[in-house]
């Protein structure tokens, strides 16, 4: 370890991120470094990062796995990852100054010697790379390594006392943050006996997304929207996170444990819920705009079994196509019990008890094997109080729509009426859209890329809090209480390709409306 640090020339095209947000000297450690989570997305991120400036040349980041590697060995890893996931013409010339960032640390989860040896590795590398003792540590583990790593972390003194602004440790822990409310409860006891609430950053990677980030740009910065933004002039809120894969890598064991409503819905999609319906916080800092998203989470309906049988859609995938591909059905899955209950498709109808929203419906759906890949939120407006033109071709009055595509193509677009040029007095809807990728002339950083510089700068605005994952557990496991209890429906069944079950399309006629087409 006595390898000098290069600081990595910064390649002008790469600038998505501001030059100016330059963290601290800090050691990385990842936890859960040998795989798929490291190998794909947090290294090329913090290879990004580096490429464009945003790392620290005094910066050090240690793999921590089981596997008896040395550092050449991760070294070599990580080029194959990074060539693949990243590559390009300068490559090779980053990549040399990268390769000296990087160092292994051997030992188990459960191993408190692993810790006093990972305590003298890091120890070693604030004095050969200049660290100065700030730590992030990673957790790209199963959640039941959480509690155990944290706690032996504590135990090897490698958490510092949360009152010390220097040096400063931090945690980040992958979702599921526990899987149901009572589980959430206890793992947040664990945490809080080793870490206080400003060292947690519980990441949600669908939060460093430039889109759901601009979600909050859109509504309290221009004046044209916030004053539509509620009940007066909203008719419904529609949040879809469609998928086309299936259980492919060997994902069925663990899936059929989750299904979507835990995979999805209780996080990625709360927290678009809770981003679309927040009130204006107070100023833009992490606990303004978190206490504004918890308020949301604790104006979630409070559900019987009956009102989950009547506002939510629970079903599984059966054999179809995907891309003319013949697929398999959901229990057809490897690791999928042959008589699995588990949803791999969910559809909610919900209204929030609050001033701003009383009385509109929100719509959320998302489930494995549709179509195709698309996360979007749409407002649809109310229609005018009188039509005083000629309906469009299909017999239905136009409305008014605000999209926010999450993925693909990042943006936006407005869909509004406009006359039809001739003698009839006819409308047709005309889309105002609007692309990150074009606006702006370069693509959006990758989500884990803004995480993690977050994470290294100590803001925590785009990062779960204690009471919002306890707020959207609570919810969510009325729902699962329900599918519990003896009696339950069981889950209806839509084929592979579709956009899902009837019954889905039912729930949101009740309200006049139907989904949109992605």
């Amino acid at each position: 370890m006595s390898e000098a640090t290069t600081p990595i020339e910064v390649n002008p095209l790469r600038e998505a991120l501001p030059r100016t947000r330059v963290p601290e000297p800090c050691t990385i450690v990842l936890f859960g470094a040998t795989g798929d989570l490291a190998h794909r997305k947090l290294v090329p991120a913090l290879f990004r990062l580096a490429q464009g400036g945003n790392l620290p040349s005094e910066c050090a980041i240690v793999g921590f796995a089981r596997r008896d590697w040395t550092d050449e060995a991760l070294r070599a890893e990580y080029h194959k990852s990074l060539a693949r996931e990243v590559g390009g013409p300068d490559f090779d010339e980053l990549w040399a100054q990268f390769a000296s960032r990087l160092f292994f640390a051997s030992g188990t989860f459960d191993d408190p010697q692993a810790y006093f040896k990972l305590r003298q590795t890091l120890e070693a590398l604030d004095r050969s790379h200049g660290t100065r003792g700030n730590r992030v540590f990673y957790l790209a583990v199963a959640p039941e390594f959480f509690a155990t790593i944290i706690n032996h972390l504590g135990g090897a003194d490698l958490i510092y006392p949360w009152q010390e602004e220097h040096p400063w440790s931090r945690v980040v822990i992958e979702k599921p943050f526990g899987h149901d409310l009572e589980s959430a409860r206890a793992l947040n006891l664990e945490v809080s006996h080793v870490l206080d609430e400003s060292q947690v950053y519980r990441i949600d990677h669908y939060l460093g997304k430039e889109t759901v980030q601009n979600i909050l740009a859109l509504r309290f910065g221009n004046t044209i929207f916030e004053p539509l933004w509620d009940r007066r002039y909203v008719h419904s809120v529609q949040v879809t996170v469609a998928e086309e894969v299936g259980m492919a890598g060997g994902r069925g064991a663990y899936y059929d444990t989750a299904g979507t409503i835990r995979d999805m819905v209780q996080n990625h999609m709360m927290q678009l819920l809770s981003l679309v319906a927040m009130e204006p916080p107070v100023d833009l800092s992490a606990d303004a705009v978190r206490n504004e998203k918890v308020k949301v989470l604790q104006a979630l309906p409070r559900w019987t079994p009956e009102d989950v049988d009547r506002n939510v859609v629970r079903a599984q995938y059966t054999a179809g196509s995907i891309h003319g591909a013949e697929v398999p059905g959901y229990r057809d899955e490897k690791g999928v019990a042959p008589d699995s209950r588990t949803d791999s498709y969910v559809a909610i109808r919900l209204e929030l008890n609050n001033w701003r929203w009383a009385g509109v419906p929100f719509f959320l759906r998302t489930g494995k094997r549709l179509p195709k890949r698309a996360t979007e939120i749409a407002l649809q407006f109310r229609r005018p109080p009188t039509e005083l033109f000629d309906p469009e071709s299909d017999g239905q009055p136009g409305t008014n729509q605000l999209v926010l595509r999450i993925q693909p193509n990042e943006g936006a677009s407005l869909s509004f009426e406009a006359k039809i040029p001739g003698s009839r007095r006819r409308l047709q809807e005309v889309r105002m859209d609007f692309r990150y990728g074009t606006a702006f002339a370069v693509p959006p950083p990758e989500a884990y890329e803004r995480l993690l510089l977050d994470v290294m700068l100590g803001d925590q605005s785009l990062f779960t809090r204690t009471d919002e994952v306890q707020s959207a557990w609570r919810f969510i496991t009325s729902i699962l209480d329900a599918w519990n209890r003896p009696g339950a429906p069981a889950p209806v069944e839509y084929p592979a390709g579709s956009w899902g079950p009837h019954e889905a399309d039912a729930l949101i006629t009740r309200d006049g409306g139907r989904w949109r087409r992605l």
